[in-house]
């Protein structure tokens, strides 16, 4: 069963695909991830010589490098997270796994409220060594700042997670978004989960989902 994931950032998808990766066998296709693994090849570069003008990335160059990626996994399980963003990039890649002879299963969409994602997000920050995930109010070391996985002292914070950067990105997600929502829920693909929920509740939520409960 191939999976998408949707949700605004900060909803925890990452998260939940680590899970599903570690217990299904899963693959997570990040597009960040994938875009990063493609810099050494031509498409790669075309991609990077286009984001470093602050362009986004043409639908047909992301779809080919989804479609490399394909290739590479061959015929294990995949989650695809952060693509597509909009109704345009869902009809490019039903053409995709239509001519890959791959099927959707499920597109589950971490729905959250906003106030609660801002929260969360302005508040995070991640372990420069092993990239170990903290919160100031929801997660912090168990011994102050020293990284519990691999006893690291130096952290790191993205420069966008501010509240400005945040909101300007929510409204984004939710404009390109909300079309997306429609047409996989006229296609009865679309599951809902709680992305407020603890992230163990979103995990049983989702577990129900694909055991088909």
């Amino acid at each position: 069963m191939n999976l998408i994931i949707l949700g605004p950032p900060g909803a925890g998808k990452g998260t939940q695909a680590q899970l599903l990766e570690r217990d299904r066998g899963f693959i997570q296709l990040s597009t960040g991830d994938m875009l990063r693994a493609a810099q050494g090849t031509e498409l790669g570069k075309k991609a990077k010589a286009i984001m470093d003008r602050g362009e986004l990335v043409p639908d047909d160059v992301m779809v080919q490098i989804i479609a490399n990626k394909l290739d590479e996994i061959g015929d294990r399980p995949f989650i695809l997270d952060g693509f597509p963003r909009t109704q345009g990039q869902a009809e490019a890649l039903d053409a995709l796994l239509s001519k890959k002879h791959k099927q959707l299963g499920h597109v589950i969409q971490f729905k959250i409220n906003d106030k609660i994602l801002v929260q969360r997000v302005v508040g995070r920050f991640t372990c420069a060594s092993c990239g170990e995930g903290y919160h100031d109010t929801l997660k912090r070391p168990k011994v102050e700042n020293v990284c519990d996985r691999c006893g690291a002292t130096e952290f790191t914070r993205r420069s966008d997670d501010n509240e400005q950067a945040m909101r300007a990105r929510l409204a984004a997600y939710h404009t390109q978004t909300a079309p997306l929502i429609d047409y996989y829920d006229g296609r009865s693909f679309l599951r809902v989960v709680d992305g407020s929920a603890d992230f163990e509740t979103v995990r049983a939520q989702i577990a129900s989902i694909l055991d088909g409960n």
